[in-house]
């Protein structure tokens, strides 16, 4: 981390509560991204982007203000953002008004987290152009769009309280997606992998290769791939779909501002409000928010209130015990916070957002599962979200799926879109596997103004009830 900044945002605490603040905290935040995108075996560009500010955050008679500078180049630049978030403040100050949050012991830490092999553009090529061949070699594939990436952060938090916090990590990440044309029909699959930490989140045991021969195999293999007829009925879901299932209807309304309904307008709110210890699933329903997963793209030591990270449980073998809690709202739900409150950047006020969540690993193969199911079909692989205001009702497609028949895996199916509601398919929940997976989500949206996040989410094989169609 830049010591200027950091200075800066020390100088910025002393300067607002001396000006009146009843409480402080300022996050100096440092960030490059290096980016590469190749297509069909042509580098299409090659970026690097770098941002560095701070992101000052403060209540005075009980209004909270916000603003934000980009790469500050004098003291005075901060003082009048100050000058100008207290008397916003003010002017929005109401008679016996008050921000109450829940104590937070002091730290004063810095943390580095592992990378044990540093990426850079000339290896993200390299491997960007392999993965592109791989995908071109296979039949009827017309496109390949392969975009790896990775940034460097550093994040620095300090507080009234007297909190001194330092972060840094390194992310890596690959896009990809295969395009396959034939008959007239045209069938795409992508894929996003890679983690916290180096370029081992990709390049393990020839992971991201192995990837793009599969991604690219199952997009020629849709070419003739049936349709499916509307049907409700016995569904088997892989990690990878549940991971977005469990974004869904299962993390979004465990955020506790949504539960309060404090973005009912722009985002909506949650389904299960009021229902803490109330039964709304299965006892084999465990569901947690866990910050601690090494390598996910979800993982950190302290969020940005500095409040340090622990595994949350939100449903525990069917109830509904917690959501997840910033300073402010666990003061509300008689509880602890969890360490979820977090903005993209330096830029954006705060959040309480999902780090990792996931339903809890169960007993069962996933292939003995399979077996069970006498007519059904096998869900893979997250595609796009249709969700209601609450979190309630849920569509979701997904990538491809397969005909289950006595126990046996037959027809390739297309365009398929899974349906239901949140209640009665966690309801329905019959068998989770072992083969609990962490999948990269990087381009979760919330607030106004938006806030793009990264984070991880995850689950096993899970089989339920639910309503399949075709997207035609």
């Amino acid at each position: 981390m830049n010591g200027i900044l950091q200075d800066l945002a020390d100088k910025g605490i002393r300067y607002a509560m001396d000006s009146g603040a009843q409480y402080c905290d300022i996050r100096a935040e440092e960030q490059e991204k290096k980016s590469v995108q190749i297509e069909n075996k042509e580098i299409e560009n090659v970026r690097t982007l770098s941002d560095s500010g701070l992101g000052i955050r403060l209540f005075k008679e009980g209004a909270w203000s916000f603003c934000s500078i980009t790469k500050p180049e004098s003291f005075d630049e901060i003082k009048e953002k100050i000058n100008d978030a207290i008397k916003n403040s003010s002017h929005h100050a109401k008679k016996n008004n008050t921000v109450d949050l829940y104590p937070n012991p002091t730290k004063n830490i810095k943390v580095d987290f592992p990378v044990l092999k540093k990426p850079s553009i000339d290896e993200l090529i390299s491997i960007g152009l392999e993965c592109s061949k791989i995908i071109l070699e296979t039949p009827r594939i017309i496109k390949s769009v392969v975009s790896p990436w990775y940034t460097t952060n550093s994040k620095y938090f300090v507080n009234s309280e007297g909190s001194k916090i330092e972060q840094n990590f390194t992310d890596v990440v690959t896009d990809m997606i295969a395009v396959a044309h034939d008959e007239g029909i045209t069938q795409a699959i992508n894929i996003t992998e890679g983690g916290r930490g180096g370029l081992e989140q990709i390049t393990s045991r020839g992971k991201i290769q192995l990837k793009a021969k599969e991604i690219a195999q199952k997009a020629s293999e849709l070419i003739f791939a049936k349709s499916v007829k509307e049907e409700t009925g016995t569904v088997v879901m892989n990690p990878d779909f549940v991971s977005l299932l469990t974004h869904e209807i299962l993390g979004h309304p465990s955020e506790a501002d949504r539960v309060l309904g404090k973005e009912m307008a722009w985002a909506g709110g949650a389904w299960w409000k009021g229902r803490i210890g109330m039964k709304i699933g299965p006892e084999n329903l465990n569901v947690f928010d866990d910050p601690t997963i090494k390598e996910s793209l979800g993982w950190y030591n302290f969020d940005d209130e500095g409040v340090e990270t622990k595994k949350t449980k939100l449903v525990e073998e069917g109830i509904l015990v917690n959501h997840m809690q910033n300073r402010e709202t666990a003061r509300i739900f008689n509880t602890e916070p969890t360490g979820n409150m977090r903005a993209t950047n330096y830029r954006f006020m705060p959040l309480i957002r999902m780090a990792c969540t996931c339903i809890g690993n169960g007993d069962r193969k996933p292939d003995e599962i399979i077996k069970e199911v006498k007519n059904g079909y096998l869900i893979s692989n997250m595609k796009i979200p249709s969700i209601d205001m609450k979190r309630y009702n849920w569509s979701i497609s997904c990538q491809y799926a397969q005909k289950i028949e006595n126990g046996e895996i037959t027809d390739l199916l297309r365009d398929v879109i899974v349906m239901g509601t949140a209640p009665e398919f966690f309801e329905s929940i019959d068998a989770c596997g072992n083969d609990f997976t962490v999948r990269p989500i990087t381009n979760c949206g919330k607030g106004d103004p938006m806030q793009s996040m990264i984070m991880g989410n995850g689950g096993p094989t899970v089989r339920g009830t639910a309503t399949i169609k075709s997207v035609n």
